[in-house]
């Protein structure tokens, strides 16, 4: 179960970056941002217990951002922009996007199993590569 939880959370980063990684190198079928959407839908119905309700919204939710996500990581890579963190900063963009979409929608009960799952730890990993830019820059401006 944990398990599950834990892939619900994490399948989309990685999903995300292994399209856009393999579809630069092979023009196999790969998961769509939508078909991605809703497999973490699903597995998050099945995880937390979602309400109807909650699916669609949630499902909704993935559908636009995914999207969204991708469409901005392929303008990057059209413009062969090859510096990993202007990924980094879209993709954490929008998985905070996400969370706090999640947890408007999502009863206490169910936000905490959510981040037990791993979101908390996403989350961490986020706001530590915004406080690195944040200190690259300040370090940046005070050497001009």
């Amino acid at each position: 179960m944990k398990k599950l939880l834990i892939s619900a959370v994490l399948c989309p980063v990685v999903l995300m970056v292994f399209f856009l990684s393999a579809s630069a190198q092979n023009k196999e079928k790969q998961p769509t941002p939508e078909e991605m959407a809703t497999m973490v839908a699903e597995n998050l119905e099945k995880s937390l217990k979602l309400e109807d309700w909650q699916v669609f919204y949630v499902d909704s939710t993935l559908q636009h951002d995914y999207a969204a996500l991708d469409a901005e990581m392929k303008s990057l890579q059209q413009a062969k922009v090859g510096n990993v963190d202007l990924y980094m900063e879209i993709q954490d963009r929008w998985m905070e996007q996400i969370d706090n979409s999640f947890k408007k929608w999502f009863t206490p009960e169910q936000w905490k199993k959510y981040l037990k799952s791993g979101a908390k730890k996403a989350q961490k990993e986020r706001e530590k590569r915004r406080e690195k830019a944040a200190k690259a820059t300040k370090e940046l401006a005070e050497q001009k």
